[in-house]
């Protein structure tokens, strides 16, 4: 049996170059080599694309901080739009065998905000996750959050900042109280995102999110439990049982989630009335519908004392490192690494069929 050829894409122009690059190790190794040949697809922090053998194509795996992209046994590609999934070589020009479908394991900009959605749909070439309008709601946590909230979802109260504007203490005082979280609109695994407690600390992680982003939130900080429920599927998308983060740090930041092995406690499943679960579950497919979302998502809560739930946000490619949350979840449903990574690329192949017969032209 001809094996289907899979694309991981990895890497990227993002903070979260290094995190991309573990989830990718994990899914590598547990992909099933008798129906799946893997081919990486590596792309170096200034956005060029390159191929390696699989063996030799990541250094320093075992460390979050050192893993990187192996550029000397390399070669130079590019994807193109109708190229049915083929890659060119950039160094000789000649066209590289075909990969049948696309698995990307972006975090962050330039990966999960729609923009290489949008090159793999011009390239003819199916490919995991969320599409391009998706993947763009889903990374602008302003835009997510407005969406969710017209559609009756509950959300932490926000307001939004564009780059030169300057927050005024008083009113976010009045309007959200204190502390307040300082995000970028388009980042994940809490890069550039800070608690402040006061007018100072405003200040300072209002300048930090701008490093990362030309727009900014600054949101209610909701007190609560941290509940998260991975979701699969296209049209009739799946809940898994969901599970808690209990950080360790003040809040879940970079360094609790990928750095400091005591940083967070992962409770899965959470413990939790089975009430609550359905209603965890319901609200996580409803959000995962509200924003055009496909394939996978990984929908993340506050759990209030009083028994409300509210929305933080989806992530349409959640870490895939065997310790995440996404993959965990659904083990505790049922549904082991292999399988997961199976299902997912079934479900790209999927939508692709689907798509590909929808009239492109108007007959009179």
């Amino acid at each position: 049996m001809k094996k289907i050829r899979v694309g991981i894409l990895f890497g990227g122009k993002s903070a979260e170059h290094e995190i991309s690059l573990l989830s990718a190790r994990n899914i590598i190794d547990a992909l099933d080599k008798d129906r799946y040949e893997p081919v990486l697809i590596g792309i170096d922090k200034s956005g060029r694309w390159l191929m390696g053998e699989p063996s030799q194509f990541l250094l320093h795996t075992g460390n979050p901080k050192l893993i990187a992209i192996n550029k000397a046994n390399s070669e130079s590609v590019a994807l193109t739009p109708q190229s049915e999934g083929r890659l060119t070589s950039l160094n000789s020009g000649h066209l590289n065998k075909a990969v049948d479908v696309v698995f990307p394991i972006l975090h962050g900009p330039f990966g999960e905000d729609g923009t290489i959605q949008g090159l793999l749909k011009l390239a003819n070439v199916p490919f995991v996750g969320a599409g391009v309008l998706g993947s763009a709601v889903g990374m602008d946590k302003d835009v997510m959050k407005r969406l969710l909230r017209d559609a009756g979802i509950p959300v932490p109260k926000f307001l939004v900042f564009s780059y030169g504007e300057k927050p005024d203490f008083n009113s976010v005082l009045g309007k959200l109280g204190l502390p307040v979280f300082v995000k970028p609109a388009n980042l994940g695994s809490s890069v550039g995102i800070s608690k402040a407690k006061n007018q100072d600390g405003l200040e300072k992680a209002v300048r930090d999110a701008f490093r990362y982003d030309s727009k900014i939130l600054v949101e209610e900080a909701v007190q609560g439990r941290e509940i998260e429920c991975a979701v699969l599927g296209n049209e009739k998308p799946q809940a898994s049982v969901p599970g808690e983060i209990i950080p360790g740090h003040e809040f879940y930041d970079y360094e609790a989630k990928y750095i400091d092995e005591h940083g967070a406690k992962l409770e899965a499943p959470a413990d939790l009335p089975p009430e609550t679960v359905k209603r965890v579950q319901e609200l996580a497919i409803r959000t995962f519908k509200t924003l055009n979302c496909e394939g996978m998502g990984r929908v993340d809560f506050f759990l209030k004392a009083d028994g409300s739930l509210l929305v933080n946000e989806i992530n349409t490619i959640p870490g895939f490192t065997k310790i995440s949350m996404y993959p965990r979840l659904w083990a505790l449903s049922g549904v082991s690494y292999t399988e997961l990574i199976d299902r997912l690329i079934q479900l790209a192949f999927e939508r692709f069929n689907r798509e590909i017969n929808l009239q492109t032209s108007h007959d009179a």
